[in-house]
Order: structure tokens, then sequence, then C-alpha cells
């Protein structure tokens, strides 16, 4: 009879803890909760990723700073602000819906936009505009309710 009564207690003391994780669960959002934003927001994430992305991208290329730094601030600033990675808004609001393709398609982006090379880039605008893009990108993303 004890072998019963032990199981009976042990059950008793996992129903709270088992409530609890049912609670959470449903007061959590899911991981496609970022699709419950408006298309204006998506659009301003998007935006944002594709100019770290080129700005890490030039970095990396043209002045062998391979940290992606820009990336780094922009994913920590979606995650404080907003609950999401870069690899959430790449899988789930850009058009493919698969980050390893919008992955590459950045890195295609941005290896056409240095098609004449770094030393072209550093005596045009490229570097100034990227770096614009960036700054406009973060700053929209931090006016976002």
């Amino acid at each position: 009879m004890p072998a019963c009564t032990d199981t009976v207690v042990r059950r008793t003391r996992l129903l709270p803890i088992l409530a609890r994780i049912l609670l959470l669960s449903v007061l959590l959002p899911a991981g496609g909760a970022a699709l419950a934003l408006p298309p204006a927001t998506q659009q301003v994430l998007v935006e944002a990723v594709e100019a770290a992305a080129a700005l890490d991208f030039y970095n990396a290329r043209c002045r062998s700073d391979g940290s992606g730094r820009h990336s780094n601030d922009l994913n920590k600033l979606l995650v404080n602000k907003l609950r999401l990675t870069i690899v959430t808004v790449e899988d789930e609001m850009f058009p493919e819906r698969n980050y390893r393709a919008v992955q590459q398609r950045l890195l295609e982006q941005s290896a056409a936009l240095l098609a004449d090379g770094c030393k072209a880039a550093k005596e045009g605008v490229l570097a100034e505009q990227l770096k614009d893009r960036y700054r406009k990108g973060v700053a929209a993303v931090e006016a976002l309710p």
C-alpha cells in the first residue's frame, strides 16, 4: 500500500508545476508570433536586416573586419525591443521564408554592390551610403512602439 500513496504524493506535487507550464505556454507568444506584426513594421525590420548585412559584408570584404558587429548590434536591439532575432526576421518576414535562402541572396546582392572592387567603393560614396542606410534602419527599429 505505501507504493500507491507514494505515487499519489508525487502526482500531487507535479500537478501545480504542470499547471504553471501549461499557463505559461498559453500566455507566452509562440515562435510564429512575429507574423502578427503589422506589414509596415515587418518592412522596417526587413530593411534594417538588409542594411546590416550589406554593411557587414562591406566591412568584411574591404576593411578586413569580419566581426559582423552591425548585425550583432541589430540583433541585440531586436531581441531587447521585440523579442525577435535576425534569423526569425529572415525566416518569417522575408519573401523567401527561409533564412538560408535570404542569407544567400543578401550575400549575392552585397557582392554585386562591390563588383567594381573595394577601391572604387572607398573612393566613391558607397561606404557612406551603406552606413547611412544602416543608421536609418536602426533608428526606424528604435522608433517602433
